[in-house]
């Protein structure tokens, strides 16, 4: 739900004014959290590659300054299914948000203002209730689960569902095995926990993370784009498919119905070797081709970052990391810090190079092995 919110309380410790990026809080946040809290947050699929090019491919892009404009008045406002956003930044699904600060998504929620609303209340929330723009959802064997949990979203006053379509099953994390990642046994998915047990995630008995098992026992890998279909017929809602990575399925999308796509790789947790979103935004902007809106998540931990995929045609860029790294620092006011850091520096970037509102598609041929927006 998008509602307007006020500074954090003081109730937290004050952020360390040393922490001025958001590298300065990931850093922080890894001498804080438990190395098994710390892994699952950081890793991604496999050998890595695509979490590490999630951010080298942000330099690969250059930005080319127009010069000698007014800039004295700016706008880094937006909006969204009608909704009036005052940042183009926007918080992404998280799991597991409670091993990072006690208060989890709660804290979360507090920490983020009007500007920055959460389009994805995961179903791995250790929290339940509506403080986000939309309610996330992945696809369960049982039919009449997902309906439920529609039903309970509009009823709580969410604006949208968002459907994860690149996670038939978890991705496999190395480091979570390693670890032999579990979770405290008394941690429950709070969205399902007022029908039945099906929330606890504790060991099964099978040495593996409780949640992997329950994913194996509740995805559904059968889905396809009828399903997509038949979730956007059984709610008023508007649907966003995330997880898109190429313009053929991004049409496909559009062909279901969707009321946007969302360019994602899962925060490179799930196949390793498919592109950093960055590079695969372009594709899927020109297929939409203004049709509905595009979003992007993927990497972006500087202004500049955000500046590029607005320059690329993103509608909204979403972050789920930095969120933990201030969550784990401060609490709410870690997770504020961290989105007015992200607001000044983008803010910053316009200015300097001649923007007075967030830009729109401005795409130049690539030179060499870079690309330049202007």
């Amino acid at each position: 739900m998008i509602a307007e919110k006020s500074k954090p309380s003081k109730e937290e410790p004050p952020v360390d004014g040393r922490l001025v990026c958001v590298q300065d809080f990931a850093t922080a946040a890894a001498a804080r959290l438990p190395l098994m809290a710390l892994d699952y947050y950081r890793s991604g699929a496999t050998s890595q590659v695509t979490l590490i090019e999630n951010r080298r491919a942000m330099r690969r892009w250059y930005i080319l300054p127009r010069l000698l404009r007014d800039v004295s008045t700016r706008s880094l406002g937006t909006s969204v299914f009608g909704h009036s956003l005052q940042l183009p930044i926007a918080i992404a699904p998280t799991a597991l948000q409670k091993m990072a600060h006690p208060l989890g998504e709660c804290a979360s929620a507090s920490g983020v203002s009007s500007t920055s609303p959460s389009l994805g209340n995961t179903f791995c929330s250790w929290t339940s209730g509506p403080d986000n723009a939309g309610c996330h959802n992945y696809s369960f064997k049982r039919r009449s689960l997902t309906e439920k949990l529609v039903e309970r979203a509009k009823a709580a006053g969410f604006k949208a569902i968002v459907l994860t379509v690149d996670a038939a099953t978890f991705g496999i994390r190395r480091a979570d095995i390693r670890n032999n990642f579990n979770l405290p046994p008394h941690l429950k998915l709070a969205n399902f926990e007022s029908t039945s047990d099906e929330g606890t995630l504790g060991d099964r008995g099978t040495g593996n993370s409780g949640i992997n098992e329950y994913v194996k026992d509740n995805f559904d890998a059968g889905i396809t784009w009828q399903d997509l279909k038949w979730l956007i017929n059984v709610t008023t809602l508007p649907v966003v498919v995330k997880g898109i990575l190429t313009s053929a399925d991004a049409s496909l999308a559009l062909q279901a119905g969707v009321a946007a796509v969302w360019v994602s790789n899962h925060g490179a947790r799930q196949v390793d070797g498919v592109p950093p979103t960055i590079e695969a935004l372009p594709h899927v902007v020109a297929e939409v081709n203004g049709r509905c809106p595009v979003f992007v998540d993927g990497g972006f931990t500087d202004g500049s970052d955000i500046f590029k995929a607005l320059a690329l045609g993103a509608s909204l860029v979403f972050i789920g990391r930095p969120v933990l790294w201030g969550l784990a620092c401060a609490g709410e006011q870690g997770v504020y810090q961290v989105i007015e850091i992200l607001k000044r520096e983008l803010d910053n970037v316009m200015t300097n190079s001649g923007n007075s509102s967030t830009p729109g598609k401005h795409l130049t041929e690539p030179v060499g092995s870079y690309k330049y927006l202007t």
